[in-house]
């Protein structure tokens, strides 16, 4: 019952997103680098020959991946996630990312 209904959201999720990718083809007919990133790792995936029910996971692990970030963008995000975990007010963000970005 609950991978039907896993089963039943992606494919939900998949129709809201070609939806949402249709509005947004129409609008600029070139793809977004996030689109291309996804028709990428959707052909990978069918590469792979895996039951559909993997491809959830595939799929979130493939989007992780490094897509031509340079190092300090890479670094940027982790401090930033870093600094989203601490918990602190937003003021003191700016302190927090220097002393993280300067550390080697």
């Amino acid at each position: 019952m609950n991978k039907t209904l896993a089963l039943l959201a992606a494919a939900l999720a998949a129709l809201s997103m070609s939806a949402h990718a249709a509005d947004a083809a129409s609008a600029a007919s070139a793809p977004t680098k996030q689109q291309t990133k996804m028709g990428t790792c959707s052909a990978e995936f069918k590469a792979t020959g895996k039951a559909g029910s993997e491809r959830q996971a595939f799929m979130k692990e493939c989007l992780k991946k490094d897509d031509g970030k340079t190092a300090q963008q890479t670094k940027m995000g982790t401090c930033s996630a870093d600094f989203k975990k601490t918990g602190k007010p937003g003021k003191e963000r700016q302190a927090f990312m220097k002393e993280c970005l300067s550390k080697g």
